[in-house]
């Protein structure tokens, strides 16, 4: 969405009737239930101590193997640890990661777009030749390779995640700053003896942000999936710190025996990537 330049008080005011009846129309019942999905999920990650007393590492004398009750939630693992704790302090390790990888990737994907779509010419052909290489490669066999380049971990298994994610926005971060380019405004700037960064900064990058950012909260749930693919195939946070995909991970030996050591986690992976994908279109039709 680009940033509307009116005359007169009317205009703007129509203007901004239109993005309020749309907000509106926008907010439905499943939006609101997303958000409170997103909102539990950020309270775990940041006070897992308020929903939970057990240690997430240590089972003590627990048994192991407890089915779902109201005592635990998702039962007890194979060591006895609490299967609900685990998935709580879980939640830093997972959403932090699909943070830093969503970061990477609008911050390093927006600028090579921006640039790209503002200098064109073969600046343009060659950094576009690049993000179709990108495009080319598989994104998990792609975040394998950097992830056993870097070595395992968090941070190195979002930076992978949020290296596949440049591509997407780049293109589309282009595509904005192709028809905000060649706007009225913009040759005015030039005209009026503005730089290449200073245009870019001040009326190309603010006008053509909008759309970006709602796809940056679509990849929070893209990014949360694919952390939880690494650290399920091994390639994530090290045991025995709780992370997603590691948990799911260790639960799959007793699908027969204890199911709710891989089912209830991957339905609260599921509830919040579908959160956040309801959240993202929410704010792409507001922003349309």
């Amino acid at each position: 969405m680009s940033i509307v330049f009116t005359r007169g008080q009317g205009t703007g005011t129509d203007t901004r009737r239109v993005r309020g009846g749309r907000a509106r129309a926008a907010i439905t019942p499943a939006t609101i239930a997303s958000g409170l999905v997103l909102l539990i999920a950020i309270a775990w990650a940041l006070f897992p101590g308020l929903f939970t007393h057990f240690d997430p590492n240590d089972g003590g004398d627990t048994p192991a193997l407890l089915a779902p009750s109201l005592e635990h939630w998702f039962g007890t693992d194979q060591t006895g640890r609490d299967a609900f704790t685990r998935v709580v302090y879980g939640a830093s390790q997972s959403l932090l990661a699909a943070l830093v990888a969503v970061g990477v990737g609008l911050i390093v994907g927006t600028a090579i777009g921006l640039i790209a779509g503002t200098r064109r010419g073969w600046v343009d052909d060659v950094l576009m030749r690049l993000i179709d290489v990108l495009l080319s490669i598989p994104a998990i066999l792609l975040s394998l390779s950097i992830v056993v380049v870097l070595g395992f971990g968090t941070i190195n298994a979002a930076i992978a995640v949020g290296v596949t994610a440049i591509a997407q926005f780049a293109r589309l971060s282009r595509s904005e700053a192709v028809r905000i380019n060649t706007s009225d405004f913009v040759a005015a700037a030039y005209g009026s003896g503005g730089t290449f960064f200073s245009v870019l900064v001040r009326h190309i990058l603010p006008n053509s942000i909008s759309p970006v950012l709602s796809l940056a909260v679509l990849q929070i749930g893209s990014a949360i999936l694919q952390i939880s693919t690494l650290g399920f195939l091994g390639y994530g946070t090290p045991p025995p710190t709780p992370e997603w995909g590691l948990i799911i991970a260790e639960g799959r030996n007793f699908v027969a025996t204890a199911w709710w050591l891989t089912v209830l986690p991957g339905f609260v992976v599921m509830a919040i990537v579908l959160a956040t994908h309801q959240i993202g279109n929410t704010l792409r039709k507001v922003t349309s």
